[in-house]
C-alpha cells in the first residue's frame, strides 16, 4: 500500500524542474546572444575569420562588454522565470558561468588565442553580472521573495 503524497511533496519535483528550466533558459540566452553577436561581427569583418586568434585588445574589450550585458540579461531572465528565490537562481546561473569560464581559463592557457586577461575577465565578471541581473529583477518585481 502506498501513502498519498502531500501537496508540498507533490509540488517539489515540478518546482525543481522549473528551477532547472529557469537556469537553463538564462544560460542559453547568454550563449545564443553571445554567439550571434560574434557571428555578426565576423560577417561584418570587425573580427577576423573564425578559427583565427583575435589579438587586438580593443576587440577583446568589445567582446567582453557585450558578454557582460548578455550575462546580466540572462541572469535577469533566470530570476524572472524562477519559481521561487529569484536571486538564488540568478546566482546559481552565475556560479555555473564562473565554473565554465574558469575551465576556459585553464583550457586556453598557453594557446596564444588572444590576450590572457580576456578569459580571466570572463570568469571574474560572472558572479557580479548574475548579481546585477538578479537585482534588476528585484527592482522590477519587488513583490517576489529573494533568497
Amino acid at each position: 500500500m502506498t501513502l498519498p503524497m502531500t501537496t508540498a511533496a507533490a509540488a517539489r519535483p515540478r518546482g525543481r524542474g522549473r528551477s532547472v528550466t529557469a537556469v537553463l533558459v538564462g544560460f542559453l540566452v547568454v550563449v545564443v546572444l553571445s554567439l550571434g553577436a560574434d557571428q555578426v561581427l565576423h560577417m561584418l569583418g570587425v573580427y577576423p575569420p573564425w578559427g583565427q586568434p583575435m589579438h587586438d585588445p580593443q576587440l577583446n574589450a568589445l567582446a567582453l562588454t557585450y558578454r557582460i550585458v548578455f550575462a546580466i540579461i540572462g541572469s535577469y531572465i533566470t530570476a524572472a522565470l524562477a519559481p521561487h528565490s529569484p536571486m538564488r537562481h540568478a546566482m546559481i546561473g552565475g556560479f555555473i558561468g564562473l565554473v565554465l569560464s574558469s575551465l576556459g581559463v585553464v583550457a586556453t592557457s598557453g594557446m596564444n588565442l588572444g590576450p590572457r586577461w580576456y578569459p580571466i575577465a570572463l570568469a571574474a565578471t560572472a558572479l557580479p553580472c548574475a548579481w546585477i541581473g538578479g537585482m534588476l529583477h528585484r527592482w522590477r518585481d519587488p513583490e517576489r521573495q529573494l533568497a
